[in-house]
């Protein structure tokens, strides 16, 4: 019984390890994403957004597999929660106010919460037609950094291109809301419909179901 037993264990010492990671894939790179993207598969807007008021209309929202996605600028929101950066002294348009609040029914809090800007349902799109609401699930990406957050707000109707203070901050962008930003078409939006983060504040969740959805997105 002792020899088949050490004969066995012999076997067995041979069959190699799985690897500890071999249950959780890494999540896509910003590489990959953009390459999911690259391409407008189908426009789901009937017309095109600005990057600036007044500017040319330029950016058109298109539909590829699971994902929602457009490619634009990106400018600061800071409203919301009064905070230390976000406020009237920092930013003369700020409100205090977001279009979709916190599960407590306080204003989101754009210091500390990545959140991405939707333009106003318009005649040219309404984000409600494409199973979009506040909560749902996003990415923006930027150069070499993918940042996992929430629709959290709504802007003006003929622009596009806004993420929160907090989402700029860990994508590498300037996040002061009167000099920050970047300019171009250099920063991917990616909304993922009928993901939804809740409560919409917890970000954790939203990374969690963002990085799930941005793998079934780029398999």
């Amino acid at each position: 019984m002792r020899t088949a037993l050490l004969a066995l264990a012999a076997v067995l010492a041979l069959i190699p390890a799985a690897p500890a990671h071999a249950a959780t894939a890494a999540p896509p790179t910003a590489a990959q994403l953009k390459a999911a993207v690259a391409a407008c598969t189908k426009q789901v807007s009937n017309g095109k957004y600005a990057h600036d008021a007044g500017g040319a209309r330029t950016v058109p929202v298109c539909a590829t597999r699971t994902a929602v996605h457009w490619r634009a600028d990106l400018d600061i929101d800071c409203d919301g929660q009064r905070t230390a950066k976000c406020n009237p002294s920092t930013d003369p348009y700020w409100q205090n106010a977001t279009a979709f609040p916190q599960s407590d029914g306080k204003p989101l809090n754009a210091e500390t919460l990545p959140f991405i800007v939707l333009p106003l349902a318009s005649s040219t799109w309404n984000y409600r037609n494409s199973g979009i609401t506040g909560g749902t699930v996003a990415a923006a990406v930027y150069r070499d950094k993918v940042v996992y957050g929430v629709v959290g707000d709504l802007g003006p109707s003929a622009i596009i291109g806004e993420a929160s203070y907090r989402m700029a901050q860990l994508l590498g962008i300037n996040p002061h809301p009167s000099t920050g930003g970047v300019s171009g078409a250099v920063v991917d939006f990616v909304v993922f419909p009928g993901v939804k983060s809740v409560p919409i504040q917890n970000n954790a969740t939203a990374v969690r179901l963002g990085q799930q959805a941005a793998a079934a997105l780029v398999s």
